[in-house]
């Protein structure tokens, strides 16, 4: 965090992430419908870690191994020009054919929506998919396109200089959602 930066709210502790990322794979489960299929991919970064808990959860409860992969969308972006050139790209591993799959792409924060645009971009270079869905945990409501999320977490309504962060145990040593003012840095 930037020395500006001020926590303005715990959103969320480590049992209500747990508690909520249950919920939402239940909703996946939900989703299958008759013909089966379904396979889960998470966005980097944290995508990842929310679509491998979602994974682990409804082998846990259905005892299905649901197939699961990775995407960066960063070449996808629609801003990627404009970043700074210190963009790092990570791997995608999609180790499935997704075509004709019903795919549940996974975020932790849904802000504009060109992150999700991205990602279908990303996906449909792929194979053609019979479904996309877009899971996430935290819906902040500030869409620039014509985008929503099938299953949500939590809404969180936020003005622009608020940032919505999540941490994960496995790359924050935590699980929780902050609130954050960015200050004026």
């Amino acid at each position: 965090m930037k020395s500006s930066d001020i926590i303005k709210a715990r959103l969320m502790d480590a049992q209500d992430v747990q508690r909520t990322i249950t919920r939402l794979a239940r909703e996946v489960i939900e989703a299958w419908g008759p013909d089966g299929g379904i396979a889960i991919v998470g966005l980097h970064r944290r995508g990842v870690y929310l679509a491998s808990r979602i994974q682990a959860i409804i082998h846990e409860l259905e005892g299905v191994e649901v197939p699961t992969g990775t995407l960066d969308v960063t070449m996808y972006r629609d801003d990627f020009r404009k970043r700074p050139r210190t963009a790092r790209i990570r791997t995608t591993d999609i180790p499935f054919n997704i075509g004709n799959q019903h795919l549940v792409l996974v975020d932790d924060v849904l802000y504009t929506g060109r992150t999700a645009r991205a990602a279908m971009d990303a996906v449909t270079d792929l194979g053609r998919p019979s479904r996309i869905q877009f899971l996430t945990l935290i819906d902040r409501g500030h869409y620039e396109l014509p985008i929503r999320a099938d299953m949500v977490g939590r809404v969180v309504p936020t003005v622009s200089r608020e940032e919505v962060r999540v941490q994960f145990r496995e790359v924050d040593d935590r699980d929780g959602v902050w609130l954050v003012d960015r200050g004026k840095d």
